[in-house]
């Protein structure tokens, strides 16, 4: 099987010249000398902060420890470089960041809290600004914060799905006819019958069943996509699909 970083992505290429998979993005954060690994980090940190915030609020920490820790966190990983262990032939990219994550907690654990944490060092600028007001709507009931960052991990991976489909539809000049016809993929309450949204957008309700459908085809192979970059083997991708789904559904 061919290295997934020598397959051009769907998605557009970063200034630093490097494809944008979560893997390449980690080959260019190894070294913090390199011109673009800054921004491969922050890149990230922008996708997977949130998924490791609520693991580690749902581990009793308070808000503002946990923003702490997730600033941390990513920020020893831009100094010790503990990413330059990341193998895509080790497993899922989801696993490995949150083993290190863990592994980074227990270290603060036992570390002295007189000095305080980030003192002196470089940090990555993460937006905790609705942070809690997010991680008040999440389930409240028993999800166990490694479930929680799964689920959590699950609706990032959509919301990114769903961006990129966006972007596409934007470029064609019909980002409107997305913006009405994304109901019909997730299974969203109250969506509008075809039949109101052919009224709605002056189309057929014949026309509507068929753009549904070619959006939910379009909607799959993104998210496979998307994926196949967390994952070394092509036949590990329906297990993390079925994974992932079930996350959301727990």
């Amino acid at each position: 099987m061919a290295s997934r970083n020598s397959s051009p992505r769907s998605g557009p290429a970063r200034a630093g010249g490097f494809a944008t998979t979560h893997w390449s993005i980690i080959a260019a954060a190894r070294d913090p000398a390199a011109p673009e690994a800054r921004e491969a980090l922050a890149t990230l940190c922008a996708a997977y902060w949130y998924p490791l915030y609520v693991f580690i609020r749902r581990q009793g920490y308070s808000a503002d420890e946990a923003r702490d820790l997730t600033q941390g966190f990513f920020t020893a990983v831009l100094e010790k470089q503990a990413l330059a262990v990341a193998d895509p032939a080790r497993g899922k990219f989801r696993s490995f960041l949150l083993t290190v994550c863990k592994h980074y907690l227990s270290h603060e654990r036992h570390r002295a809290r007189a000095q305080k944490r980030g003192g002196g060092r470089r940090t990555v600028s993460l937006d905790f600004g609705d942070a809690e007001a997010r991680y008040a709507r999440e389930p409240t009931h028993t999800l166990t914060p490694d479930k929680l960052f799964a689920r959590r991990w699950a609706m990032t991976l959509l919301d990114q799905v769903l961006c990129r489909l966006r972007d596409e539809f934007a470029a064609r000049g019909k980002a409107a006819l997305f913006d009405c016809l994304r109901v019909f993929l997730l299974g969203e309450k109250n969506a509008l019958p075809h039949a109101r949204a052919a009224a709605d957008l002056g189309m057929t309700e014949g026309a509507v069943k068929a753009a549904a459908h070619r959006l939910r085809g379009r909607f799959r192979e993104l998210v496979r996509e998307e994926i196949a970059q967390t994952v070394d083997r092509t036949e590990d991708i329906e297990e993390e699909i079925r994974e992932l789904f079930g996350a959301l559904t727990s």
